[in-house]
């Protein structure tokens, strides 16, 4: 962490279409279901932002995909780094999470499951090269793009509070166990879900807002920080093979319909590993990305005309790397999996041509096994970006949203924006209390996207509050 005092701020911007052709695979639905895309409700872009004092330069790169894994980020950051001359540690790539999107880099199950491929079944890995390869230089270009057009800018921060946009997704049943209420079917529940006794956690309200402006005070580029799982578009039925960005798409849409279609705006999703767009307590419910868009940008204009703005800003970074541990295998899960895998180490098809979810489940969890072999202490990589007031924590995975207000709460920088789904492939990271419960993020099969050990989310947090003390003392 450089001591550079602060110095006049240049920034820029640059975003480019990363819109899939048809037929590509959408990420998001899990255990070997293939989604082809079939129409677009939006566009997705890959959008960065540059930030340099001195001789200090961070770049911030934002996908509008579902998941990027560690080897397209080292592929992006060591371009953008081969092509700027920004320090490759400088370079932070957040996936916003759209359900409704591709991913970059196979995820679904570790890289050494023995699984038999073809370019038609590529999609039960999580993802496809052609499309991952093509979005990948697409960032580039657009943190190249940023870095081309810096300029002298004032910056300005600002919050606000919206609470009926997103809500804890950890239902607890009257009997103790985890659901996770749905939209599907309410029409059949009048009453609501009258088996949902409450909800196991918290949210996190805060609209956070980043303004860039040039020095005549027209508007460059904003960073929103809203925290929720983008899924409003994966919920409905009928719109489940179309490509969207979801909210974060739609608020893109609105802030430059307001400001000029010329700006970047961009969003940093927080820690919603455990946080959605879907009513709980609401019988009728219906997502509705649109609304939420507008709703957020209606938040972020009320914020920008009343914010206070600089020219001057200490730009810095810092990271540290964890080695953290996995969640222990029962034996009875081993047997069964042995089992299943031992009968068809390939995976079956049903009448329908779909994979049998128990054997994808199965195999998750020899992928646990795994990658356990291979990285006997996970690698978890924490970065910590200031820009003024603000500090940017890119965490991989899916963090609760717990970690995040933790982050917050006394923080030794003003404004913390945490972004999810940084760097590489995770999983989920719930609290400790949650594992008794089981549920999708905390599931008693350990799969791959729920393998880090009780504890994970609390050491993760502990490390980033000490960088965050580190860059702001």
């Amino acid at each position: 962490m450089s001591k550079t005092n602060t110095k006049p701020l240049r920034a820029g911007a640059g975003l480019v279409d990363i819109t899939p052709p048809p037929g590509t695979h959408l990420s998001g639905s899990g255990c070997g279901e293939h989604r082809p895309a079939r129409s677009v409700i939006d566009p997705l872009f890959a959008k960065a932002i540059v930030f340099e004092s001195g001789d200090r330069r961070t770049c911030m790169v934002t996908l509008d995909v579902t998941i990027i894994t560690g080897d397209y980020t080292d592929r992006i950051r060591s371009a953008i780094s081969e092509k700027t001359g920004i320090a490759s540690d400088a370079i932070m790539v957040h996936a916003i999470q759209t359900h409704s999107a591709p991913s970059l880099g196979y995820f679904m199950l570790d890289p050494d499951f023995p699984l038999e491929t073809t370019p038609e079944t590529e999609y039960l890995r999580g993802a496809e090269r052609a499309y991952a390869d093509f979005a990948a230089e697409a960032a580039v270009r657009a943190a190249v793009e940023a870095s081309q057009k810096l300029q002298p800018v004032r910056i300005g921060l600002g919050r606000g509070i919206l609470g009926g946009l997103a809500f804890n997704r950890r239902g607890v049943r009257r009997d103790g166990t985890i659901m996770m209420p749905k939209p599907a079917g309410r029409e059949q529940q009048p009453f609501g879900i009258t088996d949902l006794c409450y909800l196991e956690g918290p949210i996190d309200p805060e609209v956070g807002v980043f303004c860039v402006q040039d020095n005549d005070m027209r508007p460059l580029a904003f960073l929103l920080h809203y925290t929720c799982h983008p899924v409003n578009v994966f919920g409905h039925r009928e719109t489940y093979n179309a490509v969207s960005a979801d909210w974060p798409g739609a608020w893109t849409q609105e802030m430059q319909r307001r400001f000029g279609q010329g700006t970047v705006p961009l969003v940093i999703n927080g820690c919603c590993g455990n946080i959605n767009p879907w009513h709980p307590f609401d019988p009728a419910c219906e997502p509705d990305h649109r609304r939420m868009g507008r709703e957020l940008a209606t938040m972020s204009e009320r914020i920008i005309y009343n914010m206070t703005f600089t020219s001057s800003a200490r730009v810095d970074w810092t990271t540290d790397s964890l080695a953290l541990s996995y969640r222990d295998i029962p034996s009875e899960r081993r047997v069964e999996v042995e089992e299943i895998l031992t009968k068809d180490p390939q995976p079956p098809r049903g009448d329908n041509g779909e994979v049998d979810p128990r054997w994808f489940r199965a195999a998750s969890t020899r992928s646990v096994e795994l990658c356990r072999k291979r990285e006997p202490g996970f690698r978890y990589e924490i970065q910590v970006f200031r820009v003024g007031d603000l500090a940017i924590v890119g965490l991989p995975g899916e963090p609760f949203v717990e970690g995040q207000l933790q982050l917050k709460t006394n923080s030794a920088a003003s404004y913390v924006f945490a972004a999810h789904l940084t760097t590489h492939y995770v999983g989920y990271l719930p609290t400790r209390d949650a594992y008794a419960r089981g549920g999708h993020e905390a599931n008693r099969d350990v799969t791959y996207w729920a393998k880090l050990a009780p504890g994970s989310l609390e050491t993760v947090v502990d490390s980033a509050k000490a960088l965050l003390q580190a860059a702001f003392a």
